[in-house]
């Protein structure tokens, strides 16, 4: 029951976010939107530790993957997220993010040597394929516009730096670190990350103060950052990270789904029938094998 609250979590403020995204994008720059974003995110943890008299503090020897894991998770993965975001739409993203299952059990088999599942990929390929039937139109009209292009590469690399940030967590899980810890020092070291990237590019540290850009920051920051990533490192902990990382196909539904009532999104023969294999597909991700 725990792990399904994890996911259900995880999946409806993540799904959510995707709406809250574009707000931040525009006026700011990327790069100081980001680092807004986990300062903030890290402040919450910090003050909630303090309050509820959790362990904040991680052994200096075991530091450095904390830094590495904060570097990757929450400055790189996001910063090429809203870098690509600009270039493409959402939904090319989120079929591009779809890839993060696959990347993980790559990843795990090459760092820590776990076999790859057979029913684990089998899930990725229907997951892929219901996020495709999904945005369906966004897919089939794909081009190699250098724009387009240059949209997907920048979605792919995001998948990498986060596949990568999720091996940094597995190390700080194996190391029985809190979760609470791990997220406020890795969402700091992502703020700090992310600011020096805008240093070196030389961006504006500006603000805006557009009722849209305010409470969508603090949406992310808060839900999106402090609350649903303790809850997807808890997953991660339990699950293992390619199957930690379904809930990625999970979100466009959600997406959808807020679109539908706040948008009047029309649901096609198409998408109906990504549900259906995203459904499919999470099924056998978080299912065992029966073995006769």
């Amino acid at each position: 029951m725990q792990v399904l609250i994890l996911y259900a979590v995880v999946v409806l403020i993540w799904g959510s976010t995707w709406a809250a995204i574009p707000f931040q994008l525009g006026v700011v720059a990327e790069e100081v939107s980001v680092a807004y974003r986990f300062a903030l995110g890290s402040i919450a943890l910090f003050g909630y530790a303090a309050i509820t008299g959790r362990q904040i503090r991680i052994p200096i020897h075991q530091y450095r993957m904390v830094i590495v894991t904060g570097a990757l998770m929450f400055s790189a993965n996001y910063l090429f997220t809203y870098y690509a975001i600009n270039y493409v739409t959402s939904g090319l993203v989120a079929v591009a993010f779809s890839l993060l299952v696959v990347c993980n059990a790559f990843f795990e088999r090459l760092f820590f040597k776990k076999p790859l599942e057979r029913r684990l990929m089998l899930a990725s390929l229907l997951g892929v394929t219901g996020i495709s039937c999904l945005f369906w139109p966004e897919v089939s009209n794909l081009d190699l516009a250098d724009r387009t292009v240059i949209g997907v590469i920048l979605a792919i690399i995001s998948v990498l730096f986060a596949a990568l940030g999720n091996m940094g967590a597995i190390v700080n899980t194996g190391r029985r670190l809190p979760v609470v810890a791990m997220n406020a020092h890795g969402m700091a070291w992502g703020a700090v990350t992310s600011s020096v990237v805008a240093l070196i590019l030389g961006r504006e540290f500006s603000f805006s103060y557009e009722p849209g850009y305010i409470l969508s920051l603090g949406y992310l920051a808060v839900f999106g950052s402090a609350v649903a990533f303790g809850c997807y490192l808890a997953l991660l902990r339990t699950i293992g990270s390619a199957r930690a990382a379904y809930t990625t196909v999970l979100f466009p539904i959600i997406a959808l789904l807020i679109s539908t009532f706040v948008e009047n999104y029309q649901w096609s023969t198409m998408a109906v029938a990504g549900v259906l294999f995203i459904i499919t597909g999470n099924w056998l991700a978080l299912t065992k094998m029966t073995r006769n």
